[in-house]
């Protein structure tokens, strides 16, 4: 007699079937037309509250930043994961990179550019660590009330993925009030345009880091584009950020 068995689906398999479940095109689509779309939930409320919990955990984290001290907003700090990191966050960089790959590659071709990177974030990685950026980049975000930070664009070197993901941890109107994802874009020849998006719990943004293509007259044009977080009005807010190319 043979015993049929089921093994149990493995944590990185889970965050690679929620990646999956997007709607890929519509994804692109969207982040051609606005710089920015959402995706599905990538975690559940306990993973998020889990990840939350790592915040007092110092020994995780290489590096932390209050942006208060270095002016680029107020009434927060982020950390930045040292290696290995949870497994959350290495699943869901491993799942997400081949995703936004081709939507990288694409905006690259428009633009004229040479696109560098290979089809598997470790041989991405191995590409930023030859160029000297080797200190890891995914970050964990905290704000108290009041607080925000200032649009910026997140390049740590020469080597540069075109796309990241941030991830809500908490539940807006819930856990905290305000507190939007902010992408504000220079058009060519015109002025600047801007979007907000409040992130339901653990779903995704995918958005530009640097620049993305636009249509102009000569064609494409590369428009720049920074990122921020409006000011949080009531309670705490974190969230997770993934940064697809190391830092120097």
């Amino acid at each position: 007699m043979t015993t049929k068995t089921t093994s149990a689906v493995t944590e990185p398999d889970r965050f690679a079937e929620r990646v999956a479940s997007a709607d890929w095109d519509a994804v692109a689509t969207e982040v051609d037309d606005y710089g920015c779309a959402l995706l599905p939930q990538l975690l559940t409320p306990a993973e998020c509250g889990r990840i939350v919990a790592l915040w007092e955990r110092r020994e995780l984290f290489r590096a932390e930043i209050n942006l208060r001290r270095h002016r680029f907003g107020d009434n927060g700090d982020y950390r930045y994961f040292a290696e290995p990191f949870p497994e959350p966050v290495a699943a869901l960089r491993r799942a997400l990179y081949p995703r936004l790959l081709p939507i990288a590659r694409d905006w690259h071709r428009k633009l004229g550019r040479a696109a560098e990177w290979p089809d598997t974030l470790d041989e991405w990685l191995e590409v930023c660590h030859a160029a000297g950026q080797t200190r890891p980049t995914p970050i964990l975000l905290r704000y108290e009330p009041g607080g925000w930070n200032a649009l910026h664009r997140d390049l740590y070197g020469e080597k540069v993925f075109p796309l990241q993901v941030v991830i809500n941890l908490n539940a807006p109107g819930v856990d905290h009030t305000g507190g939007e994802f902010l992408l504000v874009e220079q058009r060519p020849r015109a002025q600047s345009r801007g979007t907000a998006t409040l992130l339901p719990q653990g779903h995704g943004l995918v958005f530009t880091t640097r620049d993305r293509p636009v249509r102009s007259v000569r064609g494409w044009s590369a428009s720049p584009v920074r990122h921020g977080v409006s000011v949080v009005r009531s309670g705490r807010r974190h969230t997770l950020g993934l940064v697809f190319h190391d830092a120097t």
